[in-house]
């Protein structure tokens, strides 16, 4: 089936509309960060650079590691972005952009997101490295999508609506796993995080400045909630949409975040960026092995 021009819009060099990257220039190995000027520090670790391209807040560099072929890309804040993010790349590996039809056969992605999160728990170090083993989806962007209950863990998230007595107000929340792959190459180094992907950096995540919370003990019942050997480690804002898309669209990925505040001790290191430095160094090495 063609992929109409208003669905999936190139651009007239032959790039994908928001990204601007060509289906040649991406690798199969993928890291991806929020921040723009991220990439640019990655990409010193790099060998060689093939190109850098800059769309608003997407920054793309694809070079080499360690001899193996990597791509760097920023995808700003916000879970919004992700469906933007994820849908384009998986379209430069598995559409093909002259006739618009889905290639024959599939190209499996690897993809990491590296990033900053709050922790939610005191035996949690500021500084430490939390592989998002499960993610939950407070941002509701997989809900959009057919074939949700495929992806997620229907038994967790019922019990976990019913542990926060979830308003219904809200969207629904989801809860999928990392892709293995990436797991497995990083379990040894991290700790394994459930994580909630919020839409916002204030009120979803329980700050409370001017405006009250819909759920005002939201903070104080994910910090109880347990099933299993499940409890939420930390709050993001990308980390669920990045594994939801990933499993539809048969990609491995995962996020790896490193904790720069700690919401149950009310603490926070502003001076996080050496040690998101060791976060790329190791995630470039492990990535360069997959």
């Amino acid at each position: 089936m063609r992929i109409p021009e208003s669905e999936l819009i190139i651009n007239s060099d032959g790039s994908v509309f928001h990204i601007h990257l060509r289906p040649e220039e991406l690798a199969d190995n993928v890291i991806m960060c929020g921040d723009p000027g991220r990439v640019d520090m990655m990409a010193e670790y790099l060998e060689e650079i093939e190109f850098r391209h800059q769309s608003r807040e997407f920054v793309s560099v694809t070079g080499k590691y360690n001899g193996r072929r990597i791509t760097l890309l920023s995808h700003g804040i916000g879970p919004d972005n992700i469906d933007i993010v994820m849908t384009e790349l998986d379209a430069l590996a598995n559409v093909d952009f002259e006739t618009r039809e889905v290639k024959p056969e599939h190209r499996t992605l690897n993809i990491l997101r590296i990033g900053t999160s709050g922790a939610l728990h005191a035996d949690i170090p500021l500084g430490s490295f939390i592989l998002s083993h499960m993610s939950v989806g407070f941002d509701g962007v997989m809900n959009w999508y057919g074939g949700r209950e495929k992806i997620t863990d229907l038994e967790v998230e019922n019990n976990f609506m019913k542990h926060m007595n979830w308003d219904k107000n809200l969207p629904t929340p989801y809860f999928v796993k990392a892709g293995k792959k990436i797991i497995d190459k990083f379990e040894d180094c991290t700790v394994k995080g459930v994580t909630i992907s919020a839409p916002g950096f204030y009120g979803p995540q329980g700050r409370v400045v001017r405006m009250p919370l819909a759920m005002p003990d939201m903070l104080e019942n994910i910090e109880s909630f347990r099933f299993g050997d499940y409890r939420i480690t930390n709050f993001e804002m990308e980390s669920a949409p990045l594994a939801g898309f990933a499993a539809h669209l048969g990609h491995n990925a995962a996020t790896v975040c490193c904790a720069i505040a700690n919401r149950y001790l009310k603490s926070s290191n502003p001076d996080y960026k050496p040690q998101i430095r060791k976060l790329v160094e190791l995630s470039l090495q492990r990535m360069s092995e997959l």
